[in-house]
């Protein structure tokens, strides 16, 4: 089914036409364990038991400066929120998380696009797993036109590991006939977990149906490995592809048998600029990054006039080490190099403590 949702002037489209940058928003699930979630719990469910709170951090977002807001649907899906007993409850889950997100948007005072969030199913897709194509694709539609529902700007379709995934997500979201988002987590040497590099995205990218209105990286391990895919992406996609870098703020590491961030706002500020230098038109933060974080991000985007392609030792030296394999694949070279990345894989999905479907 094809929704008739899609307005005739799309303010994610038009924000796209009209800006030469777009700030996305920060992190959903490390604000939430501020307030109050616990392990294990659902991000989702608290669009219907505390709703306030959710509209309160993306209040917090448009106040630092963002663009965009995600919505609070991450883990949205019928086989995600089937681990919380909330499989019956997709449409109500998601359209509910895209009206609350669509409240704070229209009473900005300006233009905010609201992107309703797709994450993985978290199964393992044919032929290496048991979800077929079209189980998958179903379930990302039935996400899909609910988000659509609830007033959701642009599809954004995050933290994507493979190919098979990917093409999935993007025919169930294209039901709705809103613009969509894309964007792998580079987590591992260089690749996804299951194997992609940015190149091979940018070549997958072009065999998609509908095209992308944006594709790129979120997650990860770091800003600067963020950065150094996103160049890598750059070379390979094109300069006619919009490219996204939402990373995560600093490196990820675990204190009380938790995962924290270790970023700062100055450093925020810094990959900011980078990853505009680097090629991305839209950035944002993942996990760990606050409004504080933000607000540097967007004041350092403001004040900057644009500057040269970082180089990849410049990018270290800025920002932290950079995986073998993301070196390996620096300029267009293939990824030669075998082994782990120096930072393991620290999640499965977004969520950085078990249980948890949010970033």
């Amino acid at each position: 089914m094809t929704t008739s949702a899609t307005p005739v002037t799309n303010r994610f489209t038009d924000l796209l036409a009209n800006r030469a940058w777009l700030l996305a928003d920060g992190a959903t699930g490390s604000n939430l364990f501020d307030v109050g979630l616990l392990s294990g719990d659902a991000p989702e469910a608290w669009n219907f038991e505390r709703p306030n709170a959710i509209g309160n951090l993306h209040q917090s977002f448009v106040d630092a400066g963002a663009d965009i807001i995600l919505t609070n649907s991450f883990g949205g899906t019928r086989y995600r929120l089937k681990l919380h007993r909330m499989d019956d409850r997709v449409a109500e889950v998601n359209r509910t998380a895209a009206q609350i997100a669509r409240a704070v948007a229209d009473a900005s005072g300006r233009q905010v696009a609201v992107a309703g969030s797709m994450g993985p199913t978290g199964e393992i897709m044919e032929p290496i797993g048991p979800l077929t194509f079209e189980q998958a694709q179903g379930a990302f539609a039935e996400q899909a036109q609910a988000l659509a529902e609830g007033g959701a700007d642009v599809l954004w379709i995050e933290t994507m590991s493979s190919a098979e995934e990917v093409r999935a997500a993007v025919a169930g979201a294209a039901t709705t006939g809103l613009p969509i988002v894309c964007t792998l987590s580079f987590d591992t040497n260089g690749r996804t977990m299951m194997g992609l590099s940015p190149s091979d995205f940018a070549g997958l990218e072009k065999t998609l149906s509908p095209r992308l209105a944006a594709c790129g990286t979120n997650c990860g391990i770091g800003a600067s490995e963020v950065v150094a895919c996103i160049r890598n992406l750059a070379q390979a996609a094109g300069p006619d592809v919009v490219l996204v870098a939402k990373g995560n703020c600093g490196i990820p590491q675990y204190v009380d048998g938790a995962i924290c961030y270790n970023g700062t706002p100055a450093l925020m500020a810094v990959y900011a600029r980078m990853a505009l230098d680097a090629g991305a038109r839209i950035i944002g933060g993942c996990c760990g990054t606050s409004p504080a974080h933000l607000r540097a991000m967007r004041d350092a985007l403001d004040a900057h006039r644009g500057g040269p392609v970082p180089e990849l030792e410049h990018i270290v030296g800025a920002l932290g080490a950079v995986s073998l394999g993301a070196r390996a694949q620096w300029g267009g070279a293939q990824d030669r190099l075998a082994g782990a990345a120096p930072g393991a894989n620290l999640k499965r999905g977004r969520g950085r403590r078990s249980g948890s479907s949010a970033d």
